[in-house]
Parts: structure tokens; C-alpha cells; sequence
């Protein structure tokens, strides 16, 4: 193969441009696309899927997350994309009603500044949003990188070569540029003993009432099957696991309907569907990614393949938002790359492991161990609708953001 340079170049009224490649055009890759072209950089963006993603579970933006996306000027699009709140029910084996949340108790507690939309959709509208601002390259990965005292080199895929002033790698929990740059997975990856399998619904689920989701909780393991209309439904599963590889390599539409083949209702719906189209799954181990540093020179890990603090915390897009937000504004304070990436490390750190404390003490809330566990998180879900509980609730979740 012919190794291509690819190094014009980059000026504009004499002043050159400073190129940024971004590796991972997830949330956390498109957002430092999108501030970082803002802010006058030349953006590349290359993405291992052949595709733009499409779909995922539902994600909350609220906080700093939602901060983070208005300060993006992404707000106004992601508005009519918003889900809202909505009434969950929690539900017996058999998808028989055992008591309603209404919409109204998460409203109280979250407040007006949210939003909760799919994945996908907020992938979509960032990517809308960095249209033409950018040089977003599928089906490409970055084979080698060197760094030397200007830049970065990385040779990519295709066989093109390109430098530029700063790589990002944000290419998710099993990230390649954290391989390539910082060393093994196994050295930094900490599996947490569960799986996660997400996907969407083409058909409304028959057995949940439009407008709601259904949720079962029992010993070890959580599903949630969520009727907001067509093309706006999903489902969600997780569960505790003894060896996460085995349960992968079975892939999600096996290992899903071993778990949570024994439930009715609309879990015996969504299991359906997903014997249909496996491949629309989102379907992985749940582990967090614990390292010393997240930046090397002009090489910088955002989002999951720095911090990952996994599904249990419920703040993976928010912070990944944030944190490529706060990247941006560490960026534009001075010339000084590596400089920068230590300062922006040092804000940004106590909050991830904040969120991965949280996740790690809240896993019993998805998985209890016992039933006497699940009886008692339903009788503190119930107990949340009383109106002096329900403000106590309220300021915790306000403290958690804060």
C-alpha cells in the first residue's frame, strides 16, 4: 500500500491553523469536535464504525451536563428530540402492575434544566451541529502514532499519514488509542462483574400503556421496557454475570433471553424483537476505566476511555459533554498543549471518580443481591411520592449535580 502524506498546509488570513485529530465520533468525539472547530481548530474526526450510529438507551442531560450542551449551543435541537418525563411502573415477573411513579415525582426531583433523549439522537444532533466544520472519516481507525516535540504523527488505517497539534482519543471503554498510547486494556479496565444490553423497539411493546415505562427488579438483575411511540420505544436490561467474556461471546439476543427469559409482559415483547434484529443491540461488559493520568504530551483521553463510569451512574453523556467542553476552554487559555491537558486533568478528575464511586455504591440498585434488597429499594421508591420525602430527594439529586 502507497503510505499517503497528508499534511497541507493550514492557514487562513496568514495565521496557521492548529489541527486537532479526533479519534471517536461518539458523544464525547463529537462534542471536542464541535468546541474545538469553534474555536478555530482544524478538526479531523475518524470513527471505526462504517456508520453513523443511530440508536442506544436513554440518556439525562441535567446539571453541568445540560450546562455543557447549552454552552455547545446544542440545546435548541436537542429540545424537540427531548422524551421528557414520563410514568414508570414497577412491575411483578409477569408484567403485572405493582405500583406507578408518576412523571411528576422525577420532574420535582430533576427540575426544568433536563433533558432525556436517546444516545443516538444527541450523537445525531452534535454531528448535525459539526456538519462541515469538520473532516469526519468512517471506517477508519489509527494503526500508529509518534509524538515528537511539534505534534503528533499517526498513520491511519487507509495508510494516510497525518500530523497534527493534538490527538483526542475518544474511542469508548475498549479504546485503541489508549492500547496503542498508554498499554493494555487488562491494565486499566475494571470489570464490575455485570452486563449491559440496551437496544430500540420497532414495534410498541403490547404489554406496557403508551406513555410509561415497565421495570423489573429482582435479585441480580433489572429490566426496563419503555413505550414512547414508534421509533421513540426500548428496552433495557443488566444484570449480574460471573464471566463477562463467556456471556459476550454469546451475544445479546442468547445471553439477553437466558437472563430475562422467564419474565412476561413487556419483557417477553422486547426478547421478541430482539430475536428478530440482534444486531441493533447494544450489548457489553460493565466496567469502569481507572488510570493515573489521562494525558500524555499532546495525547488526551475523553470520555469512557478515560474515566467510564459506567450505565450505574447514570452521567456517562453528561459528563462526556462536560468534560470535552471544559477541554475546549483549557485549550483556548493558552499555547501550551500538554500544559493545558494537565490543567483541564486536574479539574475534571475529582468529578469522574465522584461518578464512579457513586456507580459502584448504587450497583445493588440495579442488581440486589437479595430480595430482602428489593423489597427495600421498592418501599424507598414508594416512599419518594410522599411530599416531605419527595423534597428530601429532590436536594439530593440537586447536591449530586452540584
Amino acid at each position: 500500500m502507497t503510505v499517503a502524506d497528508e499534511n497541507p498546509a493550514r492557514s487562513t488570513g496568514g495565521a496557521e491553523k492548529k489541527r486537532v485529530l479526533v479519534v471517536g465520533a461518539g458523544i464525547a468525539g463529537l462534542a471536542a469536535a464541535l468546541r474545538l472547530s469553534r474555536d478555530g481548530w482544524e478538526v479531523v474526526v475518524v470513527e471505526r464504525a462504517p456508520a453513523r450510529r443511530s440508536s442506544g438507551y436513554l440518556v439525562n442531560l441535567h446539571g453541568p451536563g445540560y450546562d455543557a450542551a447549552e454552552r455547545l449551543g446544542v440545546v435548541p435541537a436537542l429540545k424537540p428530540r427531548d422524551i421528557g418525563f414520563f410514568t414508570s411502573i414497577m412491575v411483578h415477573a409477569d408484567g403485572r402492575e405493582k405500583f406507578r411513579l408518576p412523571a411528576a415525582v422525577a420532574e420535582a426531583a430533576v427540575g426544568t434544566r433536563a433533558l432525556s433523549i436517546f444516545r443516538g439522537d444527541l450523537e445525531s444532533v452534535l454531528y448535525e451541529a459539526l456538519d462541515g466544520h469538520a473532516d469526519i472519516r468512517f471506517g477508519t481507525t489509527v494503526r500508529q502514532v509518534a509524538q515528537h516535540a511539534d505534534g503528533v504523527d499517526a498513520t491511519l488505517s487507509d495508510g494516510t499519514r497525518m500530523t497534527a497539534e493534538l490527538l483526542i482519543g475518544a474511542d469508548g471503554g475498549h479504546s485503541g488509542i489508549r492500547e496503542l498510547v498508554f498499554g493494555p486494556e487488562a491494565d486499566y479496565l475494571v470489570d464490575l462483574g455485570h452486563m449491559v444490553g440496551a437496544f430500540p423497539l420497532d414495534t410498541v411493546p403490547g404489554h406496557v400503556p403508551e406513555g410509561a415505562g415497565t421495570t423489573y427488579i429482582g435479585p441480580g438483575r433489572t429490566a426496563a421496557v419503555m413505550n414512547l411511540g414508534p421509533r421513540r420505544s426500548s428496552a433495557f436490561f443488566t444484570y449480574r454475570c460471573a464471566d463477562s467474556a463467556a456471556e459476550s461471546a454469546s451475544g445479546p439476543a442468547t445471553a439477553l433471553t437466558r437472563a430475562f427469559g422467564d419474565l412476561g409482559g413487556g419483557v417477553a415483547d422486547a426478547l421478541g424483537q430482539l430475536e428478530t434484529d440482534p444486531a441493533g443491540a447494544y450489548f457489553d461488559s460493565v466496567a469502569q476505566v481507572v488510570m493515573d493520568r489521562w494525558s500524555t504530551g499532546r495525547i488526551v483521553l475523553l470520555g469512557d476511555a478515560a474515566w467510564c463510569v459506567t450505565v450505574f451512574a447514570g452521567y456517562g453523556a453528561a459528563l462526556a459533554l462536560d468534560g470535552a467542553d471544559r477541554l475546549g476552554a483549557a485549550l483556548a487559555a493558552g499555547d501550551d498543549i500538554p500544559a493545558a491537558l494537565t490543567t483541564w486533568e486536574a479539574a475534571m478528575r475529582p468529578e469522574a471518580e465522584k461518578r464512579q464511586a457513586l456507580a459502584r455504591r448504587g450497583m445493588g440498585r440495579f442488581a440486589p443481591s437479595t430480595r430482602a434488597q428489593v423489597w427495600a429499594g421498592e418501599l424507598m421508591l414508594r416512599a419518594i411520592q410522599l411530599p416531605g420525602l419527595r423534597g428530601l430527594v429532590q436536594r439530593s439529586i440537586q447536591r449530586a449535580n452540584n
